[in-house]
Protein backbone atom coordinates (compact mmCIF):
# COMPACT_ATOMS: atom_id res chain seq x y z
CA UNK A 1 0.00 0.00 0.00
CA UNK A 2 1.11 3.14 -1.33
CA UNK A 3 0.82 6.81 0.57
CA UNK A 4 1.92 10.30 -0.60
CA UNK A 5 3.38 11.19 2.58
CA UNK A 6 3.57 15.08 2.56
CA UNK A 7 6.66 15.16 4.94
CA UNK A 8 8.37 13.48 1.68
CA UNK A 9 6.36 14.50 -1.12
CA UNK A 10 7.06 10.96 -2.36
CA UNK A 11 4.62 8.06 -2.54
CA UNK A 12 5.82 5.83 0.47
CA UNK A 13 4.87 2.18 1.42
CA UNK A 14 2.71 2.10 4.39
CA UNK A 15 4.68 0.00 7.16
CA UNK A 16 3.10 0.74 10.57
CA UNK A 17 4.55 0.85 14.07
CA UNK A 18 2.59 -1.99 15.41
CA UNK A 19 1.94 -4.70 13.11
CA UNK A 20 -1.52 -5.26 12.27
CA UNK A 21 -2.58 -1.55 13.50
CA UNK A 22 -2.77 2.00 12.29
CA UNK A 23 -3.03 5.00 14.60
CA UNK A 24 -4.32 7.58 12.78
CA UNK A 25 -5.02 11.27 14.24
CA UNK A 26 -7.71 13.54 12.14
CA UNK A 27 -8.00 17.30 13.05
CA UNK A 28 -11.42 18.01 13.23
CA UNK A 29 -13.82 20.90 12.92
CA UNK A 30 -14.37 24.26 15.51
CA UNK A 31 -17.21 23.65 16.57
CA UNK A 32 -19.00 27.78 15.98
CA UNK A 33 -21.65 26.90 13.38
CA UNK A 34 -22.61 23.75 11.42
CA UNK A 35 -19.98 22.85 9.51
CA UNK A 36 -19.33 23.97 5.76
CA UNK A 37 -19.27 21.79 3.08
CA UNK A 38 -15.27 22.25 3.36
CA UNK A 39 -15.29 20.14 6.50
CA UNK A 40 -17.03 17.26 5.15
CA UNK A 41 -14.25 16.71 1.99
CA UNK A 42 -11.90 15.40 5.10
CA UNK A 43 -14.27 13.91 7.10
CA UNK A 44 -14.99 11.51 4.25
CA UNK A 45 -11.91 10.92 2.54
CA UNK A 46 -10.28 9.71 6.01
CA UNK A 47 -13.66 8.10 7.38
CA UNK A 48 -12.80 5.90 3.74
CA UNK A 49 -9.01 5.56 4.38
CA UNK A 50 -10.19 4.44 7.92
CA UNK A 51 -12.85 1.74 5.73
CA UNK A 52 -10.40 0.86 3.70
CA UNK A 53 -7.46 -0.34 6.67
CA UNK A 54 -10.15 -2.21 7.99
CA UNK A 55 -10.79 -4.41 5.05
CA UNK A 56 -7.54 -4.74 4.72
CA UNK A 57 -7.32 -6.47 8.31
CA UNK A 58 -5.96 -3.94 10.34
CA UNK A 59 -6.98 -2.69 13.98
CA UNK A 60 -7.66 1.11 13.32
CA UNK A 61 -7.43 3.46 16.30
CA UNK A 62 -8.91 6.99 14.71
CA UNK A 63 -8.99 9.96 16.46
CA UNK A 64 -10.39 13.16 15.14
CA UNK A 65 -11.28 16.25 18.13
CA UNK A 66 -13.60 19.08 18.16
CA UNK A 67 -11.88 22.05 19.16
CA UNK A 68 -14.20 23.95 21.79
CA UNK A 69 -12.47 26.93 22.57
CA UNK A 70 -11.74 29.43 20.16
CA UNK A 71 -12.21 33.16 19.48
CA UNK A 72 -15.19 32.28 17.12
CA UNK A 73 -16.92 29.81 19.79
CA UNK A 74 -16.69 33.00 22.53
CA UNK A 75 -17.88 36.18 19.92
CA UNK A 76 -20.78 33.68 19.05
CA UNK A 77 -21.59 33.05 23.05
CA UNK A 78 -21.13 37.10 23.76
CA UNK A 79 -23.53 37.60 20.94
CA UNK A 80 -25.90 35.41 22.29
CA UNK A 81 -25.33 36.05 25.69
CA UNK A 82 -24.79 32.46 27.08
CA UNK A 83 -21.79 29.93 27.98
CA UNK A 84 -19.28 29.33 25.20
CA UNK A 85 -19.40 25.91 26.09
CA UNK A 86 -23.73 26.23 25.45
CA UNK A 87 -22.19 27.09 21.79
CA UNK A 88 -19.67 24.10 21.51
CA UNK A 89 -22.03 21.66 22.76
CA UNK A 90 -24.52 22.71 20.50
CA UNK A 91 -22.77 22.43 17.22
CA UNK A 92 -20.79 19.31 18.03
CA UNK A 93 -24.39 18.00 18.18
CA UNK A 94 -24.92 19.20 14.96
CA UNK A 95 -21.91 18.19 13.70
CA UNK A 96 -22.85 14.37 14.56
CA UNK A 97 -25.66 14.76 13.11
CA UNK A 98 -24.81 15.76 9.51
CA UNK A 99 -22.06 13.57 10.36
CA UNK A 100 -24.49 10.59 10.66
CA UNK A 101 -26.36 12.31 7.45
CA UNK A 102 -23.09 11.38 5.73
CA UNK A 103 -22.48 8.10 6.45
CA UNK A 104 -19.08 9.13 8.47
CA UNK A 105 -18.87 6.56 11.29
CA UNK A 106 -17.63 8.14 14.41
CA UNK A 107 -14.07 8.01 15.35
CA UNK A 108 -12.86 5.18 18.20
CA UNK A 109 -12.70 8.77 20.33
CA UNK A 110 -13.75 12.38 19.76
CA UNK A 111 -11.75 13.86 22.20
CA UNK A 112 -12.64 18.08 23.17
CA UNK A 113 -10.00 20.45 23.99
CA UNK A 114 -11.92 21.82 27.38
CA UNK A 115 -11.53 18.07 28.64
CA UNK A 116 -7.60 18.16 28.13
CA UNK A 117 -6.92 20.80 29.80
CA UNK A 118 -4.55 19.39 32.15
CA UNK A 119 -2.60 17.34 29.61
CA UNK A 120 -2.04 21.16 27.74
CA UNK A 121 -0.52 22.79 31.06
CA UNK A 122 1.59 19.93 31.47
CA UNK A 123 2.93 19.86 27.76
CA UNK A 124 3.71 23.34 28.02
CA UNK A 125 5.77 23.16 31.60
CA UNK A 126 7.98 20.75 30.32
CA UNK A 127 8.64 22.75 27.05
CA UNK A 128 8.96 25.48 29.28
CA UNK A 129 11.39 23.39 31.15
CA UNK A 130 13.36 21.96 28.32
CA UNK A 131 13.95 25.35 26.95
CA UNK A 132 11.57 25.22 23.89
CA UNK A 133 9.03 27.66 25.61
CA UNK A 134 8.87 30.68 27.79
CA UNK A 135 6.46 32.59 29.74
CA UNK A 136 6.34 36.62 29.18
CA UNK A 137 5.48 39.47 31.52
CA UNK A 138 1.36 39.13 30.98
CA UNK A 139 1.47 35.06 31.49
CA UNK A 140 1.36 34.58 27.89
CA UNK A 141 3.40 31.46 26.99
CA UNK A 142 5.40 31.72 23.47
CA UNK A 143 7.18 28.67 21.68
CA UNK A 144 10.82 29.07 20.70
CA UNK A 145 10.30 28.16 16.81
CA UNK A 146 13.70 28.55 16.08
CA UNK A 147 15.20 26.85 18.98
CA UNK A 148 13.30 23.98 16.95
CA UNK A 149 16.00 23.01 14.38
CA UNK A 150 14.09 21.52 11.71
CA UNK A 151 11.23 24.18 11.63
CA UNK A 152 9.66 23.98 8.08
CA UNK A 153 10.06 20.19 7.28
CA UNK A 154 6.44 19.48 6.82
CA UNK A 155 5.68 22.38 4.77
CA UNK A 156 9.27 22.89 3.45
CA UNK A 157 9.54 26.71 4.42
CA UNK A 158 12.62 27.74 5.45
CA UNK A 159 12.65 29.84 8.49
CA UNK A 160 14.86 31.96 7.61
CA UNK A 161 12.21 33.54 4.74
CA UNK A 162 9.00 33.49 7.48
CA UNK A 163 8.09 37.24 8.18
CA UNK A 164 6.31 38.35 11.25
CA UNK A 165 2.53 39.04 9.33
CA UNK A 166 2.63 35.42 8.66
CA UNK A 167 -0.26 33.39 9.62
CA UNK A 168 1.62 31.43 11.92
CA UNK A 169 1.84 34.34 14.18
CA UNK A 170 -0.80 34.61 17.07
CA UNK A 171 -0.26 38.14 17.65
CA UNK A 172 -1.08 38.17 21.67
CA UNK A 173 0.99 40.53 22.91
CA UNK A 174 3.51 41.00 19.71
CA UNK A 175 6.05 42.98 21.70
CA UNK A 176 6.94 40.67 24.39
CA UNK A 177 8.19 37.95 22.27
CA UNK A 178 11.66 37.14 21.98
CA UNK A 179 11.21 36.60 18.25
CA UNK A 180 8.56 37.64 15.89
CA UNK A 181 7.93 34.06 14.82
CA UNK A 182 7.44 32.54 18.17
CA UNK A 183 3.85 31.47 18.34
CA UNK A 184 1.38 31.41 21.47
CA UNK A 185 0.72 28.38 24.00
CA UNK A 186 -0.82 30.00 26.91
CA UNK A 187 -2.61 33.31 26.96
CA UNK A 188 -4.21 35.45 29.60
CA UNK A 189 -7.71 35.80 29.58
CA UNK A 190 -10.11 38.52 28.72
CA UNK A 191 -12.85 39.80 30.08
CA UNK A 192 -15.75 37.52 29.18
CA UNK A 193 -13.84 34.77 28.00
CA UNK A 194 -13.75 31.79 29.49
CA UNK A 195 -10.56 30.23 31.28
CA UNK A 196 -8.78 27.71 33.23
CA UNK A 197 -5.86 28.12 36.46
CA UNK A 198 -2.27 27.49 35.68
CA UNK A 199 1.28 28.44 36.45
CA UNK A 200 1.57 31.31 34.49
CA UNK A 201 -2.05 33.21 34.42
CA UNK A 202 -6.05 32.37 34.40
CA UNK A 203 -6.25 31.89 30.99
CA UNK A 204 -6.85 29.64 27.94
CA UNK A 205 -4.26 27.41 25.44
CA UNK A 206 -3.38 28.70 22.20
CA UNK A 207 -4.57 26.59 18.93
CA UNK A 208 -1.79 24.16 18.28
CA UNK A 209 -1.44 22.42 21.74
CA UNK A 210 -4.79 20.96 21.87
CA UNK A 211 -3.44 18.38 18.67
CA UNK A 212 -0.15 17.73 20.28
CA UNK A 213 -1.87 16.62 23.79
CA UNK A 214 -4.81 14.91 22.15
CA UNK A 215 -2.71 12.91 19.39
CA UNK A 216 0.06 11.87 22.81
CA UNK A 217 -2.89 10.63 25.11
CA UNK A 218 -5.10 9.03 23.03
CA UNK A 219 -2.73 7.22 20.53
CA UNK A 220 0.96 7.34 21.94
CA UNK A 221 3.75 9.56 21.13
CA UNK A 222 4.83 8.63 17.52
CA UNK A 223 1.46 7.68 15.33
CA UNK A 224 1.25 6.33 12.28
CA UNK A 225 -0.80 9.07 10.28
CA UNK A 226 -1.75 12.76 10.71
CA UNK A 227 -4.40 14.29 8.34
CA UNK A 228 -5.92 17.04 7.73
CA UNK A 229 -7.15 19.88 5.26
CA UNK A 230 -4.32 21.19 3.16
CA UNK A 231 -4.96 24.61 4.85
CA UNK A 232 -3.57 22.93 8.03
CA UNK A 233 0.07 21.71 6.80
CA UNK A 234 1.09 25.36 8.03
CA UNK A 235 1.43 26.76 10.57
CA UNK A 236 -1.12 24.42 12.47
CA UNK A 237 0.50 20.87 11.58
CA UNK A 238 4.21 22.43 11.18
CA UNK A 239 3.72 23.99 14.77
CA UNK A 240 1.96 20.29 16.07
CA UNK A 241 5.36 18.93 15.07
CA UNK A 242 7.25 21.51 16.86
CA UNK A 243 5.87 21.40 20.24
CA UNK A 244 5.42 17.36 19.81
CA UNK A 245 8.95 16.47 18.95
CA UNK A 246 10.20 18.58 20.84
CA UNK A 247 7.96 17.62 24.37
CA UNK A 248 8.61 13.79 23.80
CA UNK A 249 11.58 13.60 21.79
CA UNK A 250 10.49 11.18 19.03
CA UNK A 251 9.41 11.42 15.74
CA UNK A 252 5.80 13.17 15.56
CA UNK A 253 4.06 10.64 12.82
CA UNK A 254 5.62 8.51 10.19
CA UNK A 255 3.17 10.03 7.42
CA UNK A 256 1.23 12.95 6.91
CA UNK A 257 -1.82 12.93 4.65
CA UNK A 258 -3.63 16.23 3.23
CA UNK A 259 -6.70 16.80 1.00
CA UNK A 260 -7.17 19.65 -1.32
CA UNK A 261 -9.62 22.55 -1.35
CA UNK A 262 -12.54 22.30 -2.14
CA UNK A 263 -14.01 25.22 -4.77
CA UNK A 264 -17.52 26.70 -5.32
CA UNK A 265 -17.86 26.64 -9.32
CA UNK A 266 -14.52 27.20 -10.06
CA UNK A 267 -14.07 29.57 -7.41
CA UNK A 268 -12.95 29.46 -3.75
CA UNK A 269 -15.83 29.23 -1.27
CA UNK A 270 -16.50 32.48 0.84
CA UNK A 271 -19.38 34.00 2.16
CA UNK A 272 -17.98 37.41 0.71
CA UNK A 273 -18.89 35.89 -2.88
CA UNK A 274 -22.13 34.62 -1.26
CA UNK A 275 -21.05 30.69 -2.45
CA UNK A 276 -20.63 29.61 1.27
CA UNK A 277 -22.23 26.54 2.51
CA UNK A 278 -23.00 24.51 4.63
CA UNK A 279 -23.45 20.66 4.54
CA UNK A 280 -26.77 21.20 5.81
CA UNK A 281 -27.84 23.59 3.28
CA UNK A 282 -26.61 21.44 0.67
CA UNK A 283 -28.74 18.12 2.03
CA UNK A 284 -31.82 20.41 1.61
CA UNK A 285 -31.42 19.76 -2.09
CA UNK A 286 -29.32 16.18 -1.97
CA UNK A 287 -29.06 12.94 -0.19
CA UNK A 288 -25.86 12.81 2.20
CA UNK A 289 -25.44 9.43 -0.30
CA UNK A 290 -24.87 11.51 -2.99
CA UNK A 291 -22.85 14.12 -1.15
CA UNK A 292 -20.18 11.40 0.10
CA UNK A 293 -19.93 9.54 -3.76
CA UNK A 294 -19.33 12.87 -5.24
CA UNK A 295 -16.77 13.85 -2.94
CA UNK A 296 -14.90 10.67 -3.74
CA UNK A 297 -15.30 11.07 -7.73
CA UNK A 298 -11.88 12.89 -7.17
CA UNK A 299 -8.90 11.70 -5.82
CA UNK A 300 -8.33 13.44 -2.22
CA UNK A 301 -5.13 15.29 -3.53
CA UNK A 302 -6.55 16.88 -6.35
CA UNK A 303 -9.03 20.41 -5.75
CA UNK A 304 -12.22 19.28 -6.29
CA UNK A 305 -15.07 21.79 -7.76
CA UNK A 306 -18.66 21.52 -6.21
CA UNK A 307 -21.43 22.90 -8.40
CA UNK A 308 -25.36 21.74 -9.26
CA UNK A 309 -24.69 20.02 -12.31
CA UNK A 310 -21.84 17.62 -10.80
CA UNK A 311 -24.31 16.89 -8.06
CA UNK A 312 -26.95 15.94 -10.40
CA UNK A 313 -24.40 14.06 -12.33
CA UNK A 314 -23.35 12.10 -9.24
CA UNK A 315 -26.77 11.24 -8.26
CA UNK A 316 -27.67 9.96 -11.43
CA UNK A 317 -24.18 7.77 -11.52
CA UNK A 318 -24.62 6.68 -8.03
CA UNK A 319 -28.46 5.58 -8.54
CA UNK A 320 -27.39 3.15 -11.37
CA UNK A 321 -25.04 1.24 -8.30
CA UNK A 322 -28.22 0.99 -6.33
CA UNK A 323 -30.07 0.17 -9.34
CA UNK A 324 -27.58 -2.79 -9.86
CA UNK A 325 -27.97 -3.96 -5.80
CA UNK A 326 -31.82 -3.89 -5.97
CA UNK A 327 -32.02 -5.57 -9.28
CA UNK A 328 -30.10 -8.04 -7.59
CA UNK A 329 -32.04 -8.13 -4.21
CA UNK A 330 -35.49 -8.77 -6.61
CA UNK A 331 -33.94 -11.83 -8.06
CA UNK A 332 -32.70 -13.44 -5.37
CA UNK A 333 -36.29 -13.28 -4.04
CA UNK A 334 -37.60 -16.18 -6.50
CA UNK A 335 -33.78 -17.61 -7.17
CA UNK A 336 -32.75 -20.97 -6.49
CA UNK A 337 -30.09 -23.76 -6.44
CA UNK A 338 -26.16 -23.63 -6.45
CA UNK A 339 -23.58 -22.29 -8.89
CA UNK A 340 -23.87 -23.82 -12.29
CA UNK A 341 -20.01 -24.70 -13.86
CA UNK A 342 -20.43 -21.72 -15.58
CA UNK A 343 -21.31 -19.69 -13.08
CA UNK A 344 -18.45 -20.76 -11.62
CA UNK A 345 -16.43 -19.52 -14.34
CA UNK A 346 -17.96 -16.28 -14.44
CA UNK A 347 -17.56 -15.87 -10.65
CA UNK A 348 -13.85 -16.14 -11.58
CA UNK A 349 -14.11 -13.50 -14.11
CA UNK A 350 -16.08 -11.18 -12.11
CA UNK A 351 -13.34 -11.01 -8.94
CA UNK A 352 -11.20 -9.23 -11.40
CA UNK A 353 -13.26 -5.71 -10.36
CA UNK A 354 -11.90 -6.50 -6.38
CA UNK A 355 -8.59 -6.64 -7.60
CA UNK A 356 -9.02 -3.24 -10.05
CA UNK A 357 -10.59 -1.78 -6.61
CA UNK A 358 -7.75 -3.09 -4.49
CA UNK A 359 -5.16 -1.93 -7.06
CA UNK A 360 -6.76 1.67 -6.82
CA UNK A 361 -7.06 1.86 -2.99
CA UNK A 362 -3.53 0.63 -2.95
CA UNK A 363 -2.23 3.86 -4.38
CA UNK A 364 -2.61 6.26 -2.52
CA UNK A 365 -6.68 5.72 -1.93
CA UNK A 366 -7.83 6.26 -5.32
CA UNK A 367 -11.05 6.76 -4.70
CA UNK A 368 -11.70 7.90 -8.17
CA UNK A 369 -10.47 4.53 -9.78
CA UNK A 370 -11.71 2.60 -7.14
CA UNK A 371 -15.27 4.11 -8.12
CA UNK A 372 -14.43 3.01 -11.79
CA UNK A 373 -13.77 -0.31 -10.60
CA UNK A 374 -17.29 -0.76 -9.28
CA UNK A 375 -18.76 0.53 -12.10
CA UNK A 376 -17.51 -1.67 -14.26
CA UNK A 377 -18.43 -4.47 -12.18
CA UNK A 378 -22.12 -2.98 -12.51
CA UNK A 379 -21.73 -3.27 -16.34
CA UNK A 380 -20.59 -6.63 -16.13
CA UNK A 381 -23.08 -7.85 -13.73
CA UNK A 382 -26.32 -6.19 -15.55
CA UNK A 383 -25.07 -8.15 -18.75
CA UNK A 384 -24.40 -11.33 -17.41
CA UNK A 385 -27.33 -12.22 -14.50
CA UNK A 386 -31.13 -12.76 -15.50
CA UNK A 387 -34.27 -14.72 -14.23
CA UNK A 388 -32.47 -17.80 -14.75
CA UNK A 389 -29.39 -17.35 -12.55
CA UNK A 390 -28.77 -19.40 -9.49
CA UNK A 391 -29.23 -18.08 -6.36
CA UNK A 392 -25.69 -18.59 -5.21
CA UNK A 393 -24.68 -16.69 -8.32
CA UNK A 394 -26.56 -13.79 -7.65
CA UNK A 395 -25.63 -14.00 -3.39
CA UNK A 396 -21.87 -14.02 -4.76
CA UNK A 397 -21.99 -11.10 -7.27
CA UNK A 398 -24.57 -8.93 -4.22
CA UNK A 399 -21.55 -9.36 -1.96
CA UNK A 400 -19.02 -8.12 -4.03
CA UNK A 401 -20.82 -5.19 -5.09
CA UNK A 402 -21.95 -4.35 -1.35
CA UNK A 403 -18.43 -5.31 -0.05
CA UNK A 404 -16.57 -2.15 -2.52
CA UNK A 405 -19.20 0.18 -2.34
CA UNK A 406 -19.28 0.11 1.87
CA UNK A 407 -15.47 0.66 1.79
CA UNK A 408 -16.77 3.82 0.32
CA UNK A 409 -19.08 4.38 2.55
CA UNK A 410 -21.85 4.01 0.70
CA UNK A 411 -25.67 1.67 1.01
CA UNK A 412 -26.39 0.49 -1.75
CA UNK A 413 -28.43 -2.18 -0.38
CA UNK A 414 -31.72 -0.46 0.52
CA UNK A 415 -33.63 -3.47 1.35
CA UNK A 416 -31.42 -4.53 4.15
CA UNK A 417 -31.06 -0.85 5.56
CA UNK A 418 -35.06 -0.14 5.79
CA UNK A 419 -35.02 -3.49 7.62
CA UNK A 420 -32.47 -2.20 9.96
CA UNK A 421 -34.45 0.84 10.22
CA UNK A 422 -37.65 -0.57 10.77
CA UNK A 423 -36.17 -2.90 13.47
CA UNK A 424 -34.54 -0.13 15.18
CA UNK A 425 -37.54 1.83 15.42
CA UNK A 426 -39.78 -1.04 16.49
CA UNK A 427 -37.08 -1.97 19.62
CA UNK A 428 -37.39 2.26 20.53
CA UNK A 429 -41.65 1.97 20.67
CA UNK A 430 -41.58 -1.54 22.85
CA UNK A 431 -38.99 0.05 25.26
CA UNK A 432 -41.19 3.32 25.31
CA UNK A 433 -44.18 1.11 26.10
CA UNK A 434 -42.62 -0.74 28.82
CA UNK A 435 -41.95 2.30 30.43
CA UNK A 436 -45.39 3.50 29.90
CA UNK A 437 -46.74 0.52 31.21
CA UNK A 438 -44.43 0.48 34.09
CA UNK A 439 -45.63 4.25 34.77
CA UNK A 440 -48.93 3.19 34.79
CA UNK A 441 -49.77 5.28 31.81
CA UNK A 442 -51.57 2.34 30.06
CA UNK A 443 -53.34 4.54 27.10
CA UNK A 444 -50.02 6.15 26.24
CA UNK A 445 -49.06 1.94 26.31
CA UNK A 446 -52.40 0.96 24.36
CA UNK A 447 -51.64 3.60 22.01
CA UNK A 448 -48.40 2.91 21.13
CA UNK A 449 -49.47 -0.71 20.43
CA UNK A 450 -52.02 0.66 18.11
CA UNK A 451 -49.34 3.38 15.95
CA UNK A 452 -47.26 0.06 15.42
CA UNK A 453 -50.46 -2.07 14.68
CA UNK A 454 -51.20 0.43 12.00
CA UNK A 455 -47.58 0.48 10.51
CA UNK A 456 -48.05 -3.77 10.30
CA UNK A 457 -46.17 -4.46 13.59
CA UNK A 458 -47.89 -6.68 15.57
CA UNK A 459 -46.74 -7.37 19.34
CA UNK A 460 -46.97 -10.48 21.46
CA UNK A 461 -46.48 -10.50 25.07
CA UNK A 462 -44.93 -13.39 26.33
CA UNK A 463 -43.22 -15.35 29.48
CA UNK A 464 -39.77 -14.28 27.70
CA UNK A 465 -40.52 -10.62 26.86
CA UNK A 466 -42.30 -8.56 24.04
CA UNK A 467 -42.19 -10.11 20.64
CA UNK A 468 -42.88 -8.22 17.61
CA UNK A 469 -43.54 -9.28 13.81
CA UNK A 470 -45.33 -7.90 10.47
CA UNK A 471 -48.87 -8.80 9.98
Amino acid sequence: MQIFNTMTRRKEEFVPIHPGEVRMYVCGPTVYNLIHIGNARPMIVFDTVRRYFEYRGYKVNYVSNFTDVDDKIIKKSLEEGVDAGVISERYIEECKKDMESLNVRPATTHPQATKEIDGMIEMIQDLIDKGYAYKAEDGTVYYRTRRFMQYGKLSHKKIADLRSGNRALLVTGEDQKEDPLDFVLWKPKKDGEPYWDCPWCKGRPGWHIECSVMSKRYLGDSIDIHAGGEDLVFPHHENEIAQSEAANGVPFARYWMHNAFLNIDNRKMSKSLGNFFTVRDILDQFDGQVIRYFMLTVHYRSPLNFSRELMESARTSLERIVNCASNLTFLLKTAEGACSPEEKDLLREARKFRASFEKAMDDDFNTADAISAIFELVKWINSNVSESSSADFLTELKGELVTLTDICGLVVDKEETLEEDLAAYVEKMIAERQAARKARDFARADAIREELKARGIILEDTREGVKWKKA
